[in-house]
């Protein structure tokens, strides 16, 4: 399996490389913007072209394993190893010009992650994260921080595209803008993973949002030290449609966990 592993790795980054600069050498042209779905999502023609980068990569290094893919869906035949990949995280941002926005690739085995790489595309930086490894940036390896107290904590928020207004969801986030200095919602939730995993982030609250893009920034930032629970505070392992998560260090687990109880109990 190592030298397997090995190998997906140099393609992983390879093609999540080339997607990422592909997308950065049209982040200033004009683009074709279209609507997928009838929950705000966009699609870009970037989207296509850099999923294309890179499902052409992995298929030829590794015809035999299955890949769900954020436009194209399912591909290949379905056995142990499965790759997922978003080609473009961060596709709302990018249609509207704002350079946050990255490429999300992973792999998993029998639905356990073992692989998880991430590109900055507009900084270019590249995150690793390997089972039992640990995780780099750039070759710098990455340790998630405690952090401050509630009201200095800054805390990322990820939200499903089908949660819109959701009142539990919205009751949820208003408790942590309350609690915190800072809830964070970028719209690149790759990316968020990896400000935790790097400890520019002081956690991570979830709310139903699974995606091509969530795997491989789970995987990160457990390699770099961060606790990632359930909302009942049971650690998060393999996939789940439909995923409630806390992520922090696990020195803020359960401030963290007591902050998300206290929303979803009050009427």
């Amino acid at each position: 399996m190592q030298s397997l592993l090995s190998r997906a790795r140099e393609v992983a980054v390879e093609a999540a490389t080339i997607a990422g600069q592909l997308a950065k050498q049209y982040f200033d042209k004009e683009k074709e913007i279209m609507s997928k779905g009838d929950d705000g999502d966009l699609l870009t023609e970037v989207d296509l072209l850099a999923e294309r980068e890179i499902l052409s990569r992995i298929a030829a290094s590794f015809p035999d394993h299955q890949i769900r893919s954020e436009e194209t869906g399912w591909s290949g035949v379905e056995g142990d190893w499965l790759w997922l990949v978003d080609p473009l995280d961060g596709t709302n941002n990018y249609a509207i010009g704002l350079p946050v926005y990255g490429v999300s690739i992973t792999l998993l085995y029998r639905k356990d992650p073992v692989l998880g790489v991430i590109y900055d595309s507009h900084l270019g930086h590249v995150y690793i994260a390997e089972k039992g490894q640990g995780a780099l940036m750039n070759s710098r390896s990455l340790i998630a921080r405690p952090g401050a107290g509630a009201a200095k904590m800054t805390v990322g928020w990820i939200q499903g595209h089908k949660v819109q207004k959701d009142e539990r969801a919205m009751r949820l986030k208003h408790e942590l803008d309350v609690k915190c200095k800072r809830v964070l919602r970028i719209w690149a939730p790759a990316l968020l993973w990896c400000m935790l995993s790097r400890g520019d982030l002081d956690g991570i609250v979830l709310y139903n949002s699974e995606g091509d893009d969530l795997y491989a920034g789970i995987l990160m930032a457990k390699e770099a030290g961060a606790a990632v629970v359930d909302f009942d505070g049971n650690p998060f392992e393999g996939m789940n449609p439909e995923p409630y998560i806390i992520a922090c260090h696990p020195d803020r687990l359960e401030q963290m966990l007591e902050m998300v109880r206290a929303a979803l109990q009050r009427q």
